[in-house]
């Protein structure tokens, strides 16, 4: 009988042990960062000669805009760049999101190409909760490349 063995020797990463850093600097830790995915359309065409199959031909490639949330503080960092965009200077920005591991060594870059914010988001307040005011940035860019995967 054939030994089975896994296709990796290490455990997963953790999803919570990321940070975000634009220009070559880390900017800010968020709570969350949703959206990092890409597709590809497929265009169906079909020649008078071919099968009855229709060939899927690959089409353009699109992503997903990022969202970043983190707890609002008196740093205005965020909204000045937002507020940037609103005025119509269109400042795009060269952003990384870096997994760690357990050791906050960095395993995975994702390198993210001519981002500017879409939407800049304000806390919800409610009274009765004990909860941390939470602004989130909507990040509209042009491509994901990986710098590392280790």
């Amino acid at each position: 009988m054939p030994t089975v063995r896994a296709p990796h020797n290490p455990d997963p990463y953790a999803g919570y042990n990321f940070y975000v850093e634009w220009n070559g600097i880390i900017h800010a830790g968020f709570r969350e960062c949703d959206g990092l995915d890409s597709t590809q359309t497929a265009g169906e065409y079909r020649e008078g000669t071919d099968p009855l199959t229709m060939r899927k031909l690959p089409g353009l490639i699109t992503y997903s805009n990022i969202t970043l949330k983190r707890g609002i503080t008196n740093n205005p960092e965020l909204w000045e760049w937002r507020k940037t965009i609103m005025g119509g200077n269109a400042e795009r920005r060269e952003i990384s999101i870096v997994l760690l591991d357990d050791q906050a060594q960095e395993k995975i870059r994702w390198n993210l190409t001519n981002c500017w914010p879409t939407v800049w988001s304000g806390p919800s307040f409610d009274a009765t909760a004990d909860e941390v005011a939470v602004e989130s940035l909507e990040l509209a860019h042009e491509g994901i490349t990986v710098d590392s995967w280790s």
